[in-house]
């Protein structure tokens, strides 16, 4: 059995980006993301005013999961200005493992690392959206905190699935979760992204 610890967890590159997309495909066949919104998602996740998180999982020279978030109403988003009604915000983009991960609590190590990032960026919650069938990850959100909080219709293409829309306010508080924590600093499960 793989375990999540011998993955080492990096800041995600442009040339992870062929690897990722291989993993993307394979695990969500009907909407993976394409390289474009890779590129894209990239393009803001370096410099004064990143506003954007995106982490890989390696193994050797192997991609075996990936995970990103993205934010708004920080301060690197804007104007600089902190004083008005603008609260930040962030948005869990996606999280995935490899299949032979699942239940290795890398799920956990990756949400874990998007959680730090949210709490760097004084993000005051973090979001997401979950496809209704997708019992194992909606299991990881509820034991980081998250609670559901909506339904998007329809919000999957083309296979019109919905999505839970779920919400984790003050992320830094399950950055450390109650739950039992390994030797890494990790929470861990049995689920996974």
């Amino acid at each position: 059995m793989t375990g999540s610890e011998t993955a080492v967890l990096r800041e995600m590159r442009w040339w992870d980006i062929d690897s990722v997309l291989e993993l993307e495909r394979d695990l969500f066949p009907e909407d993976a993301w394409s390289r474009g919104m890779f590129w894209s998602e990239l393009a803001h996740a370096r410099g004064p005013g990143a506003t954007r998180c995106y982490v890989v999982a390696q193994e050797g020279d192997r991609i075996v999961g990936y995970a990103g978030l993205t934010t708004s109403g920080a301060e690197s988003d804007g104007d600089g200005d902190q004083g008005g009604d603008s609260v930040p915000a962030a948005d869990v983009q996606t999280i995935a493992v490899t299949r032979e991960h699942w239940g290795t609590g890398l799920g956990s190590r990756l949400l874990t690392e998007l959680l730090r990032a949210a709490t760097a960026f004084e993000c005051a919650e973090v979001l997401l959206e979950c496809r209704v069938d997708n019992v194992r990850a909606q299991k990881l959100y509820e034991r980081f905190g998250f609670e559901t909080i909506g339904v998007r219709r329809g919000y999957y293409q083309p296979g019109n699935v919905d999505a839970l829309v779920m919400r984790l306010t003050d992320p830094s508080t399950s950055v450390n979760p109650a739950n039992p924590v390994d030797g890494n600093g990790v929470q861990g499960t049995e689920t996974h992204g």
